[in-house]
């Protein structure tokens, strides 16, 4: 009964939303609206518990002196003085969002130049990941390396400088292999998540179960 009873609703629930797009009529024409609201309450609490659970963890790792929980202590202050602000925001201005928040202070402050250091840091991984799956080990890494080449001087003025050649391959590289790889990768994904869709549906796939 443990089972079924999530089986069931999960496949009524993926019938009727399938129905609803389909047959825009009533009863079906505002089901879909009707359960995105329910989908974002569900939502909402299940964001409750996650962080419940990232504060139990945290909490608990912090308790038993584990390894790391100098970081666990960090990511709960941030945790708490993120949602206190946030709370003083709201209550002061009627939204945290607003230019004179606290909140506002802190993601100005604090969020965004870490997430600047982050995607600084990214910036190196980058170039060394672009460097080992650029070398020219055999002719397929040898068309990757001419092509991004090609793709990189024709997207900035010293391509078009050096020769007009640049720009233009540059575009039937974009326009024509790089749409053709790409559409075929989104067919594929589009493919499998049909397939994963029904696997569920019928009760094939279960692992959100457990």
């Amino acid at each position: 009964m443990k089972r079924t009873v999530p089986l069931l609703i999960t496949f009524l629930t993926g019938f009727f939303l399938i129905v609803s797009f389909f047959v825009p009529h009533e009863p079906f024409g505002q089901l879909e609206q009707r359960l995105l609201v329910w989908f974002a309450i569900v939502s909402g609490f299940a964001m409750l518990l996650g962080v419940d659970s990232l504060f139990r963890a945290h909490l608990k790792r912090i308790i038993r002196a584990r390894e790391g929980r100098w970081h666990s202590l960090a990511l709960l202050l941030s945790l708490v003085v993120t949602l206190a602000v946030g709370i003083i925001g709201f209550a002061k201005f009627g939204s945290p969002f607003h230019m004179q928040s606290p909140f506002m202070f802190v993601y100005t402050y604090g969020i965004i130049p870490l997430q600047a250091t982050m995607f600084a840091l990214l910036a190196f991984y980058i170039a060394s990941a672009s460097y080992r799956a650029f070398r020219a080990r055999n002719t397929v890494a040898t068309l990757l390396l001419v092509s991004a080449v090609i793709v990189m001087l024709g997207r900035v003025p010293i391509g078009a400088a050096i020769s007009q050649f640049f720009p233009v391959a540059q575009e039937w590289i974009m326009d024509v292999p790089q749409l053709a790889a790409k559409r075929g990768i989104q067919i594929g994904a589009a493919l499998g998540a049909v397939s994963m869709s029904l696997r569920i549906l019928l009760g094939i796939e279960r692992s959100y179960l457990s």
